[in-house]
């Protein structure tokens, strides 16, 4: 069977037993802080499995593209080595919400497997966890496998966990005897490549909290996974993920761009090299596809890794040119009718990939060189650990991830330390390290929460309407905050980068003032920063107010801020479609911020934009903002409806199957859940403040809209009124200009000024210089300069140079907290006497804590201690003392 007919039959098989086919999550998980990467494919469920968010369906199934290379589930170290290891893997899952449970999810899995797919029976093996006796009757019951290769295991190996927290329960897998004889019972969970995990079925009854305690959920749940690369090995008789036509393509495009052919040996140098290539090539692939890139924080970090870990081994290929861009299109080709968004980002993922090949080849060499080096030093001195500091200035200077060090001295016998590297990383100027969003999402562990009625989806009526009656169903303190859930409310809650609702909460004793507003899954959660007796009008503590059922309220939006952010949310639209007409349709949202004051807009782009396209983004959405179309918002469609009527959507962000889209007749049509207003003109007036660049490939722009542009725009006018009035220039004189004349003028008083003091310097040095002392005929000159920068120092040295003859001097002086030392010897003293410049420089500029050096005639240096200047000169006159008296 082909690859592709495998995940068809699986996807087919499932949907015969009533799930609902869903498409993959991106691998960039949309609201989970938790997580860097999806690294399963219940990531997209964990809000139901935790009963905060519902489905339309009891019973899915997907293939999910997931990654493993951070964190509790990290396979980056195995890629390569062995067959079947992927930091980059399809998972194929069937899940039950609430639905059907340990019977059904046994007994399918082994009709697929045995009945569909045609697996031999006595060459499956069956482990459950060690206390789950209900697992292994059922196996022996609804199943016809041999009860000699049902076996027990602990946590370890037969209790899942997504991660360090969340949804977690006793699985039980199914393992494949691939040894020849069959021997391969004492080979289960041994992480031995002849007995293989072919597919893990979870039962999710737990939820793992920060203290590490379980607490049973409200409903159990089924969650399996099974690797596709693994089980299309199996079906094609492969003995290696690897040799199956998933990766047959990517082989013979490498072997196309570097000559070296697989030979599908698994010790093999070059046959490893190929495969951490592939694998990585595909990783980086579906990460930036989704919206991650390659930086210096959090996944950005962890993809830079992977990458540079890949251009390290290219070079075992003999390969010192850039070639994993190269990999995209072929993965894009090969893929994209399962994940079509590889064929719509492929030109991106090409340029951002390409652009940090070439980066790190830059320095890569130079920094094989340097490993080289230490190396070298520790083997001739029979040391077997790269110090911590060697290991600091490969990734500091070189961009090396301590992984790659770690790797490349594991090959010459060397290990690392890592508490040393870490304690430098620490002395490091202090730098961000997590990509996490830090989302406002509210957490089990604030306090519990007070139901009067049954908990269930928040009505939103937002779009609609700003105020509403509604009743208070549940409340909780959190610090000294009250949170409040309606059963239905006007209050958009934070999502897809624009900030909550603000307002008021009125009931019959209370006023609450709605400082935020947030979302727990399905529940929307009203944070009420203070809360108001309504007898008094005094303040209350959240700890004096008890509810004992629901209470009638009346729920009113902040209107003016809500439609200030109305305002900057649709401009958004706007600014993203007028980026892609002047720039190009390369540029993609990658993420923004939609507040009342101000809007933020994340986008794909390779370089600076010029202040002329800057002008040019400006000038449309302000020409589509003067056309006044009215928008069109189409409410809850399907998905792929949305897609084939020319939606955008971003890959990164989660949607549901049913979407709401925004539309700008003519312009701009986007998968949107936020709020806008209902005709663009109502915007006013769009202003950019500023444009940067935020990581490779990646822009940013800030601006404004509305009344907040328009008191901007104000302000500056003001101020340069005021500019024109100090300047008095007329009405059509260019204030410009005035100020460039007035540059040009202090430009050339500032030179008569340098001039003046070089001359004052010249006289005094000229008379010291007589009075210098001389030893053995040649004179020695030292002088400090106070308030006297590197330009006038030089131009000093320079002078006195011509003017000493026989003798050698010394400039020091101080200017805003930088040292600078001229040295400078005339040409009978470094003939006759031996003297340098370059080198006597060198050792003053030690006693100031800086460097420098030059020729034997003139030498400069600076420094960063002005305390030692007088040490300084002291060492100086010492030195040259000792030199012409030996």
């Amino acid at each position: 069977m082909k690859s592709s007919d495998i995940r068809q039959s699986f996807l087919d098989y499932f949907e015969k037993k009533e799930h609902t086919i869903v498409r993959s999550a991106p691998v960039i998980p949309a609201e989970d802080p938790t997580l860097l990467f999806t690294n399963a494919g219940m990531n997209q469920f964990k809000d139901v499995f935790l009963d905060k968010g519902s489905r339309p369906y009891s019973r899915a199934a997907d293939t999910q593209k997931c990654i493993r290379a951070s964190g509790k589930h990290n396979d980056l170290e195995d890629v390569g080595r062995d067959t079947y290891h992927h930091t980059f893997f399809e998972m194929l899952g069937n899940w039950s919400f609430g639905d059907y449970y340990k019977k059904e999810a046994i007994a399918w899995a082994w009709e697929l497997l045995t009945e569909v797919w045609s697996l031999p029976k006595e060459r499956l093996y069956a482990t459950v966890y060690q206390d789950d006796d209900e697992s292994l009757e059922i196996w022996k019951t609804a199943t016809d496998i041999d009860p000699d290769h049902i076996m027990k295991f602990g946590d370890k190996d037969n209790f899942w966990e997504m991660g360090e927290t969340g949804p977690c329960g006793p699985c039980s897998e199914i393992h494949i005897d691939l040894t020849d004889d069959l021997s391969g019972r004492e080979l289960v969970n041994a992480d031995d490549h002849r007995v293989i995990e072919l597919w893990n079925l979870v039962f999710i009854q737990y939820n793992r909290k920060a203290d590490r305690s379980l607490e049973p959920l409200p409903k159990k749940h089924v969650d399996t996974g099974m690797g596709f690369e693994r089980i299309t090995a199996v079906l094609q008789s492969k003995g290696s993920n690897y040799d199956t036509d998933i990766f047959a393509p990517l082989f013979d495009a490498i072997t196309a761009h570097t000559g070296v052919a697989y030979t599908a040996t698994l010790d093999g140098e070059r046959d490893m090299a190929m495969r951490v290539i592939a694998d990585h090539a595909r990783t980086l692939t579906f990460a930036i596809t989704d919206g991650a890139v390659p930086g210096n924080e959090g996944r950005g970090y962890v993809l830079r890794r992977i990458l540079r870990r890949a251009v390290r081994y290219a070079r075992k290929l003999d390969c010192n040119q850039p070639v994993l861009y190269r990999l995209v299109g072929v993965i894009a080709d090969t893929m994209g009718a399962v994940f079509p968004e590889l064929k719509k980002q492929q030109a991106t993922v090409e340029k951002i990939v390409k652009s940090e090949e070439e980066s790190f080849l830059v320095t890569l060499g130079r920094g094989i060189e340097i490993f080289g080096e230490i190396a070298a030093a520790l083997k001739a001195s029979k040391e077997k650990s790269i110090s911590g500091e060697d290991a600091f200035r490969l990734y500091d200077t070189y961009g090396f991830p301590l992984d790659l060090t770690r790797l490349m001295a594991s090959e010459e016998g060397l290990g690392v330390d890592e508490k040393g590297f870490g304690a430098c990383m620490k002395e490091q100027k202090e730098r961000a390290r997590k990509d996490r969003k830090q989302k406002q999402q509210i957490t089990g562990d604030e306090g519990q929460w007070q139901w009067f009625e049954q908990k269930g989806p928040t009505v939103f009526l937002g779009y609609e309407t700003l105020e509403t009656e509604a009743q208070i169903i549940g409340v909780r303190i959190a610090g000294s905050q009250m949170q409040l859930v309606l059963d239905q409310t006007p209050f958009y809650a934070e999502s897809g980068g624009q900030t909550g609702d603000r307002g008021r909460i009125e009931g019959e004793n209370y006023i609450f003032d709605v400082i935020d507003t947030r979302k727990d899954g399905d529940v929307i959660v009203h944070v009420a920063g203070t809360v108001y007796d309504r007898a008094t009008g005094g303040e209350v503590t959240p700890e004096s107010i008890a509810f004992s059922q629901a209470v009638q309220v009346q729920a009113q939006v902040d209107k003016e801020t809500r439609e200030a952010t109305e305002r900057n949310h649709t401009a958004t639209h706007l600014l993203h479609a007028a980026l892609r007409k002047v720039l190009g349709e390369h540029v993609q949202q990658k993420g923004s911020l939609v507040g009342p004051d101000r809007l933020r807009f994340d986008f794909s782009h390779f370089e600076k934009v010029s202040a002329g396209e800057l002008e040019a983004v400006e000038a449309e959405v302000n020409e589509r903002i003067r056309e006044a179309g009215a928008l069109v918002k189409h409410a809850d469609i399907p998905y792929e409806a949305a897609l084939e009527k020319g939606a955008l959507a971003f890959f990164g962000d989660k949607y549901a199957d049913r979407v709401r889209v925004v539309e700008v007749p003519g312009v701009s049509m986007e998968l949107c859940g936020g709020t806008h207003v209902s005709n663009v003109g109502q915007i006013g007036l769009f202003k950019i403040m500023s444009e940067s660049s935020i990581a490779s490939g990646i822009r940013r722009i800030e601006a404004m809209s509305g009344k907040a542009a328009e008191e901007v725009l104000w302000g500056d006018y003001q101020e340069l009124q005021q500019v024109r009035q100090l300047l008095r220039t007329g009405g059509e004189e260019s204030v410009a200009a005035r100020v460039q004349e007035l540059l040009e003028e202090r430009k050339i008083l500032d030179k008569k000024l340098q001039d003046m003091k070089l001359s004052l310097l010249l006289d005094k040095a000229i008379g010291e210089l007589e009075q210098a002392d001389t030893v053995n005929g040649c004179r020695i000159f030292v002088m400090k300069y106070d308030d006297s920068g590197a330009d006038t120092l030089r131009s000093l040295g320079q002078f006195l140079r011509e003017k000493i003859g026989r003798g050698v001097g010394l400039l020091a002086g101080e200017e805003q907290g930088k040292v600078t030392l001229v040295g400078f010897a005339g040409d009978e003293a470094i003939r006759e006497c031996g003297l340098n410049a370059g080198e006597l420089v060198k050792k003053a500029a030690a006693m100031v804590q800086g460097g420098g050096g030059g020729k034997p005639g003139f030498a400069t240096a600076g420094g960063k201690n002005p305390a030692g200047i007088p040490e300084s000169m002291k060492v100086f006159e010492e030195t040259v003392r000792t030199k012409l008296q030996s």
